[in-house]
Order: structure tokens, then C-alpha cells, then sequence
């Protein structure tokens, strides 16, 4: 590759590392501290958050509006003039020459549409902020803090249930699922995602990272779920409906609990049915009325996944039954075949779908979903209840200054280990020294860059790592520069003294990092916790340090002695060498 080649992929690459770096750069730095704490708090908190905020900004409008109708749109509030102008745009009004508070406010056609596009802006804010904390550089449990819980599965408590022991195979199979559905039930701790991860071949460890209530995590490490399949009472559903939308408070408690009309049966229960809104939480949508006799219990469910439908190409949820599952439903869906059937978890309506013929124990549900619908019904059927249950065997809090106290040293560390290495490199080697520190820096922006991506999560051992990185990339440069030294000793100069140091030098520092990598994948293999992110940051940490060492060095030398210049390489500061 020419030199123009080399330089273009150098830029190239930085300004990939720089996209991938800025997401940690915005949370840790540009972010406030009030915006990260509640963006990694709860959807219904974020929820709450910017409804409260929209109902205070629509109050302060609408007073300045009463006592001074021509003043400026508040500069806070500058981005309401945007929604105004697509509102008029979409009208075919024309837009006016100055905002003020009150032309501002005539442009809503609302006060609700005008709350709602307020609440939206703090919602959008919130929203994108913690979808940014998900490819982020995190900090872990020993540096920030939080609650570690182990938790061992109940194998008697399987087999008692089941009739049989399972096998290693099926046991770690079983704790697998058991992951996949507790990283489903994440929102509940309104804290940055937990560690969910296998631990032996018998354990969970959940790792969470911040301030954890305690009860918060037993509940959720206690939830079973319930998940039930009944008919739908159309008749009497249509009954509510009506009432419900002349008289909609009627249906409620003081509370906010769902209050029965008098004229619906025992053999008959009223549940809401919920749907996901725009923060991503459940929220009533409409009332219905169902059999109280169970059709058949979530007990018996086996597996569900999202696929297509073959004639309207729209997704359906596929679910599979045990035998004696398939064997109860059969019978269900056979005698009433044109009815509607519900499925219920935890006392709520997630799904309603029309029985179009008898069906054992391979089911379709489809209702109209939309793809991301389809998924969440796949992970509300599958979550209802463990595949094996989790007994909890230690949990520990770790104090958040703790954490604090090791961030201090930490990041001491590798700011007094990077500038003790600089210091060293230019000092002993002129201005040489300097492309080798350059090179340095540039490795740890990639390292750091890759960690982010990767949604890493830092701890101390893993900065022992990066320290250790450091270390071993300015070892490159060492080589490559004695070679070069040894070659002028031999008479070589300028491009020749470079070419023949970086090729003397290549197989020494090859040899000595590919060992290294070997070391790390053993490490990741079959280590756990500290010790894989001790490898993880080693890994990646060696692979940059091969670039920028053994590319970036060379292409900044190739710039500075070419063939045509024969520019002596200084390797000190003394003029004679």
C-alpha cells in the first residue's frame, strides 16, 4: 500500500474511533449528572419526569401569555418554534414574522397537542440519552459500586416437579433460559443494565452496577409470573366498552384499581387490556371481559418465537405445548372454534386472537402485530415463569465510596503510568521518542473506542489491563528503535536505517505479542468475572498496539526520511548520532 493509501486508512480509522468514542465522551462528560440519573432510572420514572415538566412549561406559558402576550419565546423553549412552523406548514397557514408567546400559542390547535409536543421533546431527550448508555464505556461493580447476587439453581426442586434429573447439558441449557428471561425483566431495577451471566456450571452471578434497593431486587429475582389462556365474554366486552367510553371514571377506584359493574357474573372477571406506549411501558388501552375458568395454563408452554405469515407476510407468534398442554388445548380451541381467546399474564391482557380452527401443541397467534408487538408477546410468553428455578445463595452491597475511592486511584494510575512512559520515551530518544508517544496515545483512543462499543464494562482489573497494554505497545517501539540504532551503527541512514529496523524488529515484537494473545484467549476461556476482563482489555489492548506500533510508526517515519530526502532519523538528542 502507497503512503497515500496508509494515511487515508489512518484518518479513516480515527474518525471511526472518534463515532465510536463519542457516545462515551457525551454520557461521562457532556451529560449532567441529573440527566444520567434519569435516563438510568425506570421508563416510569422518565415517564413521570416529562409529563411533570411538560404540565410546569405549558403553566409558565400560559401565564406569560396572560400577563404579556408579545414577548419572546423563552430561549429554553426555542425548539417549540420547529413544531410550530410543521403544524402551520401542514395547515397551509403561513408562518409569522416574529415568534412571540402568543403567536406562538396559536399555533398549537390545542393545549393538549401543544403538552403533548412539549412532553415529547423530554421524553426524546431521556430516551436517546439511555439508549446511549447501552454502547457506552460502564463502569463496573468494584468501581462504582452496587449489589452482587449469587444465585444457585433448585436441581431437587426440578426434579421433583419434572420426574427425571436433568443432564450437565440440559442443566446449563436451563440456566441459559433462565438469563435470556431475567435480562427481560431489567427495567425493573430503573438502574444501568445488571451482569447476568453463568457462574460454574450450577450458578448465576447478577452483578448491579450503582445504588440497588435491595427489596427492588428480591422482588424481581422472586417474580414467577402468570400466564393463563381464557375466553373473551363478546358480548359483555361490548357492554363495558360502551360504558366505559360515556363514563370512563366509573371504572375506577380511588386507587386507580379496576372496579367491576355490578351487572357482570361470577363465573365472569373484567381485566384491562395493555399495550406499550411511547416510553415503552405498559399502558391501558381498552377494557375486556373474560371466562374466569382458566382454558389452559402457561404451565404447559414449551417454546415461543416470532416468525411470518406465508399469505399476509405479517408477524405472528409461534408457541409450542407440552404434550398434555396440546392435549388441553385441543380440546379448548375445538369447542369453540370463531371465538376469541385471550392470554393473560400477571393479571393483564397482552394479546387477544381469534380461534379459527382446533389447534394441539403447535400454536399461532395472529392479531394484527406489528414486528416489535410480535416480539414483545414472544418474550411475555416465554418470561412467564423460570425454567428452573434460582435459590439465592449470597448478596452483597458493595458502598458507593468504595467505588469512588477506586476510581481516584484508578485513573491516577494510568495517568501517572502514561506520563511516566512519555516522559521516558522523549528523554531517552529525541524527537523520535515522540512519534513512539504519539503512537501510544493513538492506541489507547482505539482501545477505548473498541471498549465503548462493546458496551464494556471497566473494572479494576481491567484497567490493570490497559496499564499493562501500555506498557507492552511502548515495548514495540523500544525494539524498533534499537534495530535502527544498531543499523546507523552499521553505517545505514535515513530510510534505510527505518526500513531495516522495522523489518529486523517485526518477528521479535510478532513473536512477543502472539504469545500474549494466546495467554489472554486462555484467560477468556476459562476464566470468569475479573480475570475475563482483565483478558478482554489485554486482547484488544495488543492487537491496537500491533497497529499502531508496527503501521502508524512506520508510516510516520516513511513521511519524514524517504528515499529521495535520506533525512537522518535523530534516535537522541545529541546532534552527533
Amino acid at each position: 500500500m502507497n503512503k497515500a493509501g496508509r494515511v487515508t486508512l489512518v484518518v479513516f480509522l480515527l474518525l471511526v474511533a472518534s463515532a465510536l468514542f463519542y457516545p462515551t465522551l457525551k454520557w461521562h462528560v457532556l451529560a449532567d449528572d441529573a440527566s444520567k440519573s434519569l435516563a438510568t432510572g425506570s421508563n416510569s420514572e422518565i415517564r413521570e419526569y416529562s409529563r411533570r415538566e411538560a404540565n410546569r412549561d405549558v403553566r409558565m406559558l400560559l401565564e406569560l401569555n396572560s400577563s404579556s402576550p408579545d414577548s419572546p419565546v423563552p430561549d429554553e423553549m426555542g425548539y417549540l418554534k420547529s413544531d410550530a412552523s410543521f403544524i402551520l406548514k401542514k395547515a397551509g397557514r403561513a408562518k409569522p414574522e416574529r415568534w412571540t408567546v402568543n403567536s406562538l400559542l396559536r399555533s398549537f390547535p390545542s393545549e393538549s397537542a401543544l403538552l403533548e409536543s412539549i412532553e415529547a421533546h423530554y421524553r426524546e431527550d431521556l430516551m436517546s440519552l439511555k439508549t446511549l448508555s447501552r454502547f457506552v464505556l460502564q463502569l463496573g461493580l468494584d468501581l462504582r459500586g452496587g449489589m452482587s447476587v449469587l444465585l444457585e439453581a433448585d436441581i431437587d426442586g426440578f426434579e421433583e416437579k419434572n420426574g427425571f434429573r436433568p443432564s450437565s447439558a440440559e442443566l446449563m441449557q436451563l440456566l441459559s433460559d433462565d438469563i435470556d428471561i431475567l435480562n427481560s425483566r431489567i427495567d425493573q431495577f430503573g438502574v444501568t443494565e445488571p451482569d447476568i451471566r453463568l457462574q460454574g456450571s450450577e450458578q448465576v452471578l447478577i452483578e448491579i452496577p450503582g445504588e440497588a434497593d435491595p427489596e427492588r431486587v428480591n422482588s424481581f429475582l422472586r417474580s414467577r409470573g402468570s400466564l393463563t389462556f381464557q375466553l373473551v365474554d363478546d358480548v359483555l366486552t361490548g357492554r363495558v366498552a360502551s360504558d366505559y367510553a360515556s363514563s370512563p371514571t366509573s371504572f375506577f377506584d380511588e386507587e386507580g384499581r379496576i372496579v367491576t359493574p355490578p351487572y357482570i357474573p361470577e363465573d365472569r372477571i373484567l381485566l384491562g387490556y395493555y399495550s406499550e406506549d411511547s416510553y415503552g411501558i405498559e399502558s391501558l388501552e381498552s377494557l375486556a371481559v373474560l371466562t374466569r375458568e382458566i382454558g389452559l395454563d402457561g404451565a404447559h408452554l414449551k417454546s415461543a418465537q416470532v416468525s411470518s405469515d406465508e399469505s399476509t407476510h405479517r408477524p405472528v407468534v409461534n408457541f409450542q405445548l407440552d404434550s398434555e398442554g396440546g392435549n388441553i388445548f385441543y380440546s379448548l380451541t375445538s369447542r369453540n372454534v370463531g371465538r376469541k381467546l385471550a392470554v393473560v399474564m400477571d393479571g393483564k391482557i397482552k394479546s387477544i386472537a381469534t380461534i379459527n380452527s382446533a389447534i394441539n401443541d403447535s400454536v399461532q397467534l395472529s392479531g394484527g402485530f406489528t414486528e416489535e408487538e410480535a416480539q414483545s408477546l414472544a418474550v411475555t410468553l416465554k418470561t412467564a415463569s423460570l425454567p428452573i428455578d434460582l435459590v439465592v445463595i449470597s448478596q452483597q452491597a458493595i458502598g458507593a465510596t468504595l467505588g469512588d475511592d477506586s476510581v481516584t486511584i484508578a485513573l491516577y494510575a494510568i495517568l501517572f503510568g502514561l506520563f511516566l512512559v512519555i516522559v521516558f520515551m522523549a528523554a531517552f530518544y529525541g524527537p523520535s521518542g515522540f512519534i513512539a508517544d504519539f503512537a501510544l496515545l493513538v492506541n489507547l483512543f482505539f482501545m477505548l473506542s473498541l471498549l465503548s462499543v462493546l458496551n464494556f464494562t471497566l473494572t479494576l482489573a481491567s484497567i490493570a489491563g490497559i496499564v499493562l497494554t501500555l506498557g507492552m505497545a511502548i515495548d514495540a517501539n523500544v525494539i524498533i528503535y534499537e534495530r535502527m540504532k544498531e543499523e546507523i551503527s552499521l553505517g545505514a541512514l535515513g530510510y534505510m536505517a527505518v526500513s531495516r529496523g522495522f523489518k529486523g524488529a517485526f518477528w521479535t515484537i510478532m513473536d512477543g505479542n502472539v504469545t500474549t494473545i494466546i495467554a489472554a484467549v486462555v484467560l477468556l476461556v476459562f476464566g470468569s468475572g475479573n480475570v475475563k476482563g482483565f483478558a478482554n482489555t489485554l486482547a484488544i489492548g495488543i492487537a491496537c498496539s500491533l497497529f499502531t506500533s508496527l503501521f502508524l510508526s512506520r508510516l510516520i517515519f516513511d513521511l519524514i526520511a524517504t528515499e529521495e530526502n535520506m533525512r537522518r532519523v535523530r534516535l537522541t538528542w545529541r546532534r552527533d548520532r
